[in-house]
């Protein structure tokens, strides 16, 4: 027995010993063969590379189903053996600046991409979103491991035996080597995104109406809508993903879908949720026996479209600076959200008139009750008219309100102030001269209503507030410019 043992080691010890010489007259060949032309060396290591990719057409032939993409990550796993293989076999026979690996895996990949190509071409019918990600990850995550390997050596030299010159080569670009046949079928993806977002958005939309108005505490600022911020999440998670996929003209159709949607969610939910600009949708929302109440909540309902469309409108800017950031140059250029960011614009600037209306509007039977006083008949001055007293109230009661619900947004709030300023000085100086015959007497009172609702309103951006804060000139100027023809 243990004559046997010893006779099978030196059996197995000469044929390591042959097998190792057989290497090593092969290795002397190759430095034959690169001391001869150019050509002569490029025949070999297409004839060697041909070679070993003859087994790997053979196993994934068309009509195979281990060729389908549910199975790609099976022929990455045949490259790792036959770069195993290789080491064990014939790295000690070919030149290492041969880089024959890197042959071996750059022909790979050209054949791997063709082989794709004509697969999803003969079965696009069974492209669905799931199929094409996981084909897309594992061939991103293969040309990734090929990319570290091969394109992180430095460029080799090859001293040429003929004429001494040196021959610098770039290494193989391992990048979209094969991933790239994907990108012509990523409007599977698109399209399926289409859908996800359309049915998003009219979730968002059913959750409004049964939910009702956002939860609210008097003297908060306005809470956005729920729905805008898992709108942009999901716009998010969706950027990622496919600029993971391509960088290219995927990002373009996935922005075009993307500005889609913001429209859809701005004309189907922002909108509709304004009281005066709905047919039943926001009024529904705010139900409520209490005219006053149902006042208030007008104004809440508005100040949370305000606040959501400024959320939506400074986001989008984001979004666009994100995608151009991971798309190509070439393709950056056609990435613009500006007609989306003119949508929210204008629904802010909707809903400020709104604001300034809703006030008017409360102030307007004041100002109609000044008619009905006869002041060419009053015989004594006394303190502020009723009507101002009316409207004092009224303005003391919500523009504070307004304030705390624009907290988040000052600049919008100040913009309120000023609108309703211009808004009501002119309708308040026409009813003064509506007010005609006035007496010596009634001019003193309305003089006196004047001053007092002057002070008022240049007090309006900190009316009720427990700092007085100093309102912008341009406000002050524009009160004391309007009150000067009522005074």
């Amino acid at each position: 027995m243990q004559w046997y043992q010893r006779r099978v080691a030196i059996t197995a010890g000469s044929l390591y010993e042959c097998k190792l010489n057989c290497q090593l007259s092969l290795a002397d060949a190759c430095l034959v063969v690169d001391a001869l032309q150019p050509r002569v060396k490029e025949d070999l290591v297409n004839w060697f590379v041909d070679r070993q990719l003859t087994e790997y057409k053979s196993l994934f032939r068309e009509y195979d189903e281990v060729s389908w993409l549910d199975k790609c990550d099976r022929r990455y796993a045949w490259l790792k053996r036959c770069f195993l293989e290789y080491e064990e076999d014939c790295a000690r026979i070919f030149p290492e600046h041969w880089n024959m690996p890197g042959k071996i895996a750059s022909d790979f990949c050209k054949v791997t991409r063709k082989m794709l190509e004509k697969q999803m071409k003969n079965r696009v019918s069974e492209l669905d979103v799931k199929l094409l990600l996981f084909a897309v990850q594992k061939t991103q995550a293969f040309e990734k491991l090929l990319m570290e390997r091969f394109e992180q050596e430095p460029k080799r030299e090859l001293d040429s035996a003929t004429d001494g010159e040196t021959e610098k080569k770039e290494p193989e670009s391992f990048h979209n080597a094969m991933s790239q046949c994907f990108e012509m079928y990523l409007n599977v993806y698109i399209d399926s995104q289409d859908v996800n977002l359309t049915e998003l958005v009219e979730k968002f939309v059913l959750e409004l109406k049964e939910g009702g108005v956002p939860t609210y505490q008097v003297g908060d600022p306005a809470p956005l809508l729920p729905s805008s911020s898992d709108l942009f999440v999901f716009y998010k998670k969706c950027l990622v993903q496919c600029s993971q996929l391509s960088q290219g003209q995927a990002l373009v159709d996935l922005t075009e879908v993307f500005k889609k949607h913001l429209q859809n969610y701005h004309s189907s939910l922002l909108m509709p949720s304004l009281p005066n600009k709905s047919s039943g949708f926001a009024s529904s929302l705010l139900k409520d026996k209490d005219n006053n109440k149902v006042a208030m909540s007008e104004v809440v309902m508005i100040c949370i479209v305000l606040c959501t469309s400024e959320y939506c409108l400074e986001t989008t800017q984001q979004l666009e600076d994100k995608i151009k950031e991971k798309a190509q140059e070439a393709y950056a250029e056609k990435i613009s959200f500006n007609s989306e960011q003119e949508l929210f614009s204008n629904t802010i600037t909707t809903c400020l008139q709104e604001l300034v209306l809703h006030l008017d509007s409360l102030c307007e039977p004041a100002l109609s009750a000044m008619l009905k006083v006869n002041w060419s008949t009053l015989d004594s001055v006394g303190d502020q008219s009723a009507y101002t007293t009316s409207i004092t109230s009224h303005l003391a009661a919500t523009v504070p309100a307004v304030r705390d619900l624009l907290h988040n947004s000052r600049k919008y709030f100040t913009n309120y102030c000023l609108k309703f300023a211009n808004s009501f000085i002119p309708k308040y100086v026409n009813q003064i001269y509506k007010c005609k015959p006035v007496s010596t007497v009634g001019a003193e009172q309305l003089l006196l209503d004047t001053h007092s609702l002057k002070t008022v309103l240049l007090q309006l951006p900190s009316l009720g507030s427990a700092v007085a804060r100093k309102p912008a000139p341009s406000f002050t100027k524009t009160v004391s410019q309007g009150m000067v023809r009522a005074e």
